[in-house]
């Protein structure tokens, strides 16, 4: 599951998948209708994987809380959000019990549960860990790696100043000859 590409929209409900970049926004597709619209520069837009929700000490990731719901019981859904405020505050005591209380809102504990069972309906919810094989290379080899352009080659100088010198000569030998002829 790519948080990065699942966004949400202020102003309309649901989640939207990003589709491509326009000229003054971006185009969205719907997860409810599979419709696409236009989202202007000037709506707030919220990848998901930028969403934290606040605590006691640090702010946790989205995608870690995401993860804590489905532990407490896969496959079962969330609290629907027309819930009572008391049953949507004890579900958020129950997976993050150091939630911030005076910054997450009801409203907020409402959109994460609705993002919650939203992505369990469309099989989107999937944490096993990606195995990646093991190489010589450690992970900050290859990262440095992938970043950094290959540099060609360039001439020595000296091998610059040769062909200058060589290229006169060869200049100077033919003024000469053809001085000679006339």
């Amino acid at each position: 599951m790519d948080l990065k590409e699942i966004m949400s929209v202020s102003g309309q409900s649901g989640l939207f998948r990003f589709v491509s970049q326009g000229r003054n926004g971006i185009i969205v597709e719907s997860f409810l209708d599979k419709k696409r619209s236009f989202i202007s520069a000037s709506h707030k837009v919220s990848s998901l994987a930028d969403i934290a929700i606040f605590t006691d000490g640090e702010e946790v990731p989205l995608l870690e809380v995401l993860k804590k719901i489905h532990e407490s019981g896969p496959d079962v859904p969330a609290p629907d959000s027309k819930s009572s405020p008391d049953v949507l505050k004890k579900f958020m005591e129950k997976i993050l019990p150091n939630y911030d209380r005076e910054r997450v809102y009801v409203s907020d504990i409402k959109k994460l549960a609705s993002w919650y069972n939203t992505l369990l309906e469309l099989k989107l919810l999937n944490f096993e860990e990606e195995i990646v094989p093991e190489t010589d290379v450690k992970p900050e080899e290859a990262a440095q790696a992938e970043t950094k352009p290959e540099k060609k080659a360039k001439p020595s100088t000296t091998a610059k100043t040769k062909k200058t010198v060589a290229a006169k000569k060869t200049t100077a030998v033919k003024s000469s000859s053809d001085s000679g002829n006339r």
